[in-house]
């Protein structure tokens, strides 16, 4: 992929494909970080408005990523970042033996693909759970703009660094907790990233399956509803279909050792 083409979306079939993608520019959008809504989360935050403006002018393309098609697989030729702007996203990697193995999802505000950048080459495959949009950053010229701007280059590292340092304490969290602490510490997590994004932090939609869940967690599928449904009975959460009210924050925070 590249950086001064138009970026392509790979969905599972090809004509999957062709109908999943839409390449718009901004000013057809009337969009721009000035005024996005989400400049305090991603890479405008703290910058002058005459290095926004440059921003402005780098990011002539966002893409619309409909449910289920990907917008990047393993081993795609690495050409630019992607900005959550609309829409969540699921991460993931294949397995020796060909499973998909879930690594993160990623809301509004975060980047994308800086997996590929060591490697010039996509080492994550990165999905909408949901009709997505994302802001294109052509590396090339971000990291040509970024000698003239060093606060911008400063804010992407701020960022890869930030979503790397998220992903690092997510693996410990999990790693030595049991199956119950596992999936409190993930309802948790996401009530405080909707919560950072101004949305309620006690009652919000899970984009992802229960499966994703359970490959993102490393437990099995049916181990999944029956904590769930053990929560609820425990009067702690209220799960109808994929919305989720968090009814007693103190009591989960407890249960994972945190002070409410």
């Amino acid at each position: 992929m590249q950086a001064e083409s138009a970026p392509v979306l790979a969905g599972r079939e090809k004509a999957t494909t062709a109908a999943a993608a839409k390449i718009l520019a901004f000013r057809e959008l009337n969009t721009h970080c000035t005024t996005c809504a989400l400049r305090g989360l991603c890479v405008p935050h703290g910058l002058d408005s005459r290095s926004i403006e440059s921003l402005d002018g780098l990011i002539t393309n966002h893409l619309r990523v409909r449910k289920r098609a990907s917008l990047y697989r393993p081993g795609d030729a690495f050409g630019a970042l992607y900005a959550i702007r609309l829409g969540t996203f699921k991460t993931l990697m294949l397995a020796e033996d060909g499973r998909e193995q879930v690594t993160g999802f990623h809301m509004a505000g975060e980047i994308l693909g800086s997996d590929g950048i060591s490697a010039d080459a996509y080492v994550c495959q990165a999905t909408a759970l949901e009709d997505s949009e994302v802001c294109v950053l052509p590396f090339r010229q971000l990291d040509e703009i970024g000698n003239d701007i060093p606060s911008l280059r400063r804010n992407l590292y701020r960022l890869i660094s930030r979503d790397i340092g998220h992903d690092r304490n997510m693996m410990l969290l999990l790693g030595s907790r049991c199956a119950e602490e596992r999936l409190v510490v993930f309802l948790l997590d996401l009530a405080g990233r909707y919560h950072v994004r101004g949305y309620s932090s006690s009652e919000f939609m899970l984009r992802m399956t229960r499966e994703e869940i359970a490959s993102f967690l490393g437990l099995k599928l049916e181990t999944i509803s029956r904590l769930f449904s053990h929560l609820q009975g425990q009067g702690m959460i209220q799960v109808q279909g994929r919305a989720i009210k968090l009814l007693d924050l103190p009591a989960l925070k407890q249960r994972i050792g945190r002070h409410p």
